[in-house]
């Protein structure tokens, strides 16, 4: 999987320079393989990325400004959407990659999966022991039974 990140090499904007450079620091940070495409030099990236950013996630004008992210051909966000992942500690699932191991991300995603099968492991006991109950409850009635005919 191939993170891709769209962005303006010649932006005249300060806000759009920061933003990319956040993302692609973060990026960096983490260790993650990204790509960066340039859509001020490169006309086909340009048109890539705002042909593939989905419609209700374009601005009122109709054009997304960078950076975008992708998984591969799958959109991931603006830079709003990477910031809001980023403060709560969920970079990867945004990304639509697996966490490594120690992450903030995976300890979340393996106490989830710990609770997930504790649960289940109760379901199965609640289960066990209500089949113990019934079997018991015939075992009573086949006894009565017998002691009623053999009387």
């Amino acid at each position: 999987m191939v993170i891709k990140v769209f962005l303006a090499s010649s932006s005249g904007s300060t806000a759009i320079k920061k933003k990319q450079q956040d993302v692609v620091g973060f990026l960096e940070a983490l260790k993650v393989d990204y790509t960066p495409l340039d859509i001020a030099c490169n006309e086909d990236n340009r048109m890539w990325m705002r042909q593939n950013v989905p419609e209700d996630k374009k601005p009122a004008n109709g054009i997304p400004l960078p950076p975008q992210i992708f998984n591969e051909e799958s959109y991931c966000g603006d830079y709003d959407t990477f910031f809001d992942a980023k403060e709560d500690n969920l970079v990867y699932t945004f990304l639509g990659l697996p966490p490594p191991p120690g992450s903030k991300e995976g300890q979340a995603e393996e106490e989830e999966e710990q609770e997930e099968e504790e649960l289940r492991q109760l379901e199965e006991e609640e289960e066990a022991e209500v089949q113990e109950e019934e079997e018991e409850e015939e075992e009573e009635e086949l006894e009565e039974t017998q002691e009623e005919e053999a009387e």
